[in-house]
C-alpha cells in the first residue's frame, strides 16, 4: 500500500521544528502523547506522524517555526553578499516537509520565474511614467491622468522593449496581500494563465501551473512568496536580474543535488560548464547550439562569459533541444531570467533533429551517458552519420556525429562524455578512430572524478575543431592536446569535488598557450599534466583519447637524498612502530586480564 507521505512528518522534522531532541519525539510517541504509524519492522521502527493527529499546539508551533524561517531572510538588511541565495535556500527547504523535490523544484522555481517577469514589468511601468510625466518627451508626454494610465497598461510598450505584460492578478504585489488565503494556489494557478494568455508567443506551455494540485499546505505556499518578496525591486533591475539568475541558477544546482543522479538530467555542475566555455571562449553575434540542453545551463554560461569581457551578452544567437518538457520550460524560464533569447525545441535529438540546418559556430553540450536508443528509427540518409551508427547499447558515439554535423566550417565544440568513450574497443572504437584520422579531436581533458551531485562516474572533456588549418587559432593539423586533470580540483564535501578559479585558469590557460593565444606563454609539455601528440603518436596507442597514456607520469623533484640514506631511515622508523605496537598489545591483553576476559 502507498502512503502519502506529504500527509506525514517524521519524529526528526517534527523535532528540529519544536527544538527538542528526536529520543523526546519518540518517548512521546510511546506514551501515546503523539499519535504515529510504524512503517517498518516491529523490532526496528520506522514511525510517520499524521499532522492532521497533532494538537492544535503542535500544528500552531510548526507554523511558528516555518514563520521564523521565512522571517530569518525576509528581514535582513542586504542581499547583495553571496550568502543571500544560501539563506534563501534553507528557508524555501525548511518549508519543503515531506514533498518530492521533484515537484517542489517546478512550484519553487515557478514563483522565482513570477518574480522576475513582475518586476520586469514595474520596472518599464515606472519608465513610461517618467516618460509621460516628461513635457520634453513629444512621443510620450500627455497631462491627461486618465489617458496615461492607458498608456501604462498598454501591452505594446511592453512587448516593445523586450518585457512580458504582466496583467493586474498576476503582479507580485496582488499576490502577497493573497498570501493568508487558503486558496492561494488557485490565485497563483490563475496568475500563470493570464500572463500565458497575454503573452502566448513566448510563454505557452513554459509556466507551471500546479499549486491548486499540489498536496503542499496552503501556508508553506503563501510562506514561499514572503521569502521571495525579499528580492526586492529597487529601480536597480539589471543588479537584481543579476542577483535573481543567480538565485535561480543556485536553487538549480541545489535541487539537482537534492535530487542525485536524475538531477544530472537537468543540471551540470557550474565548474564544468566554466571549463568548456574558457576553452571555448564565445564571442558576440556567434551561433550557439546545445542539443541537450537541460535548463539552459550553458547558455546562461556562455553569456555570463560575454558580459564579463564587456561584450555584449544579448548578441549570443541561442538554440536548443531537450526530450523533457518540464525541463523544457525551467530552460526558457532560466533564459528569460537572464534576458536571453533563442529557439528551444522539444524533442528526442536521436530521432528528431529539430535544426537540421543549423551550422553553428559552438556546440556546447553535456548528452546523456551510454544511453540505449534506436538505430533502425534512423532514415538511411541521416546526414549526421558520417562516421557510421553506433551500437544500440550505447549512444555516446551518436551523440558526437551530432555535434560534429551541426559546427560550422570554423566551428568549435565542446562536451562531457564518460571516461569509457576514451579507450572503448569494438564498433565505438572503430568510430573514434574515424573520428580522429578526420582531424576533428582538438583538445581532450580528463577530469577527477565527483564532480557531478553524487555520482562519482569519472568524466572527460572533448573538444572538437572543424578547421585546425585555418581557424581564429595557429594552424595545428594533425595535432591534440591532452590534459590529465584528474588530481586538480577543490574539495568541497565529501561527496563532490569542483574546479576552482585557478584550477580554471591553469587548465584553460594550457589550452591557450597551446593554441598560439597572444598574452600567453609558449606551449611547453608538461609530464603528468599535459602533452600535445600528433596523429602518429595516437596511431601507436592504438587511437585512444585517454590523456594519461600520453602526458605520462609527474616528474619527482630529487630532494638530494640517497635512496640509501631513505631506506635506513624508514626501516628505523619502521622498527620503532614494531616495538610500540608490541607493548600496545601487552597492555591490551593485561587491561582484558584485568576485566576477566
Amino acid at each position: 500500500m502507498s502512503i502519502d507521505k506529504t500527509k506525514f512528518i517524521t519524529p526528526t522534522q517534527l523535532a528540529k521544528m519544536l527544538g527538542i531532541t528526536r529520543v523526546a519525539i519518540h518517548q512521546k510517541i510511546k506514551k501515546g502523547e503523539i499519535m504515529a504509524e510504524n512503517i517498518g519492522d516491529p523490532s526496528k521502527p520506522t514511525y510517520l506522524i499524521p499532522k492532521a493527529s497533532l494538537s492544535k499546539d503542535y500544528q500552531e508551533r510548526i507554523q511558528n517555526e516555518q514563520k521564523k524561517a521565512t522571517e530569518s531572510v525576509v528581514g535582513k538588511v542586504t542581499h547583495t553578499d553571496l550568502n543571500f541565495e544560501k539563506e534563501l535556500w534553507a528557508a524555501a527547504d525548511k518549508l519543503r516537509g515531506n514533498i518530492d523535490v521533484s515537484e517542489y523544484k517546478n512550484i519553487v522555481l515557478g514563483l522565482l520565474f513570477l518574480k522576475y517577469i513582475s518586476d520586469a514589468f514595474y520596472k518599464r511601468r515606472e519608465e513610461l511614467e517618467n516618460l509621460t510625466r516628461d513635457p520634453r518627451n513629444e512621443d510620450f508626454y500627455v497631462k491627461d491622468d486618465k489617458a496615461r494610465a492607458q498608456i501604462l497598461e498598454t501591452k505594446d510598450f511592453y512587448k516593445s522593449a523586450g518585457v512580458f505584460y504582466v496583467p493586474e492578478k498576476s503582479r507580485w504585489e496582488f499576490l502577497q496581500t493573497k498570501t493568508m488565503q487558503s486558496d492561494i494556489g488557485q490565485v497563483l494557478d490563475k496568475a500563470m494563465d493570464l500572463i500565458e494568455e497575454d503573452n502566448r508567443a513566448e510563454l505557452e506551455g513554459v509556466l507551471p501551473k500546479i499549486y491548486t494540485r499540489t498536496t503542499l499546505d496552503h501556508s508553506v505556499i503563501g510562506e514561499l512568496v514572503n521569502i521571495f518578496s525579499r528580492i526586492s525591486f529597487d529601480h536597480n533591475f539589471d543588479r537584481e536580474k543579476d542577483i535573481l539568475g543567480r538565485i535561480y541558477e543556485y536553487f538549480l544546482g541545489q535541487f539537482a543535488s537534492s535530487e542525485g543522479k536524475r538531477g544530472g538530467e537537468f543540471f551540470s555542475p557550474r565548474s564544468i560548464v566554466k571549463l568548456l566555455v574558457e576553452v571555448l571562449e564565445p564571442y558576440e553575434n556567434a551561433r550557439v547550439f546545445d542539443p541537450a540542453c537541460g535548463s539552459g545551463g550553458m547558455f546562461v554560461s556562455m553569456a555570463q562569459y560575454l558580459h564579463d569581457r564587456g561584450m555584449d551578452a544579448s548578441k549570443l544567437s541561442v538554440s536548443g533541444q531537450e526530450s523533457n518538457q518540464t525541463t523544457l520550460r525551467l530552460a526558457k524560464m532560466n533564459l528569460a531570467i537572464r534576458g536571453l533569447s533563442g529557439k528551444i525545441e522539444l524533442g528526442n535529438t536521436y530521432y528528431q533533429d529539430k535544426f537540421p540546418h543549423l551550422q553553428a559556430d559552438f556546440v556546447i553540450s553535456n548528452p546523456p551517458f551510454n544511453a540505449e536508443w534506436e538505430p533502425a528509427k534512423l532514415s538511411d540518409n541521416d546526414p549526421r552519420i558520417t562516421l557510421g551508427i553506433p551500437p544500440s547499447g550505447n549512444a555516446n558515439f551518436m551523440w558526437v556525429q551530432h555535434f560534429a554535423h551541426h559546427l560550422a566550417p570554423n566551428g568549435n565544440a565542446g562536451f562531457v562524455m564518460p571516461n569509457g568513450a576514451l579507450a572503448v574497443s569494438g564498433k565505438e572504437g572503430e568510430l573514434r578512430k574515424k573520428m580522429i584520422e578526420a582531424d576533428l579531436v582538438d583538445v581532450v581533458v580528463s577530469c577527477p572524478s565527483k564532480l557531478f551531485y553524487n555520482v562519482s562516474l569519472p568524466v572527460s572533456l572533448w573538444f572538437l575543431a572543424k578547421n585546425k588549418s585555418g581557424d581564429r587559432f595557429r594552424k595545428r593539423s594533425g595535432e591534440t592536446l591532452f590534459i590529465d586533470a584528474r588530481d586538480i580540483f577543490e574539495q568541497i564535501s565529501r561527496k563532490q569535488v569542483v574546479f576552482n578559479k585557478e584550477n580554471l585558469e591553469k587548465i584553460a590557460g594550457t589550452v591557450r598557450s597551446w593554441r598560439g593565444e597572444k598574452g600567453f606563454t609558449k606551449y611547453e609539455d608538461v609530464s603528468g599534466f599535459c602533452k600535445s601528440a600528433n596523429l602518429e603518436e595516437i596511431k601507436k596507442n592504438g587511437y585512444t583519447l585517454t590523456p594519461g597514456r600520453y602526458v605520462g607520469l609527474a616528474e619527482v623533484e630529487d630532494d638530494g637524498i640517497s635512496f640509501d640514506e631513505k631506506m635506513q631511515k624508514l626501516s628505523v622508523e619502521l622498527r620503532e612502530a614494531f616495538t610500540k605496537s608490541r607493548e600496545l598489545e601487552k597492555d591490551i591483553e593485561k587491561n582484558l586480564k584485568e576485566l576477566g576476559f
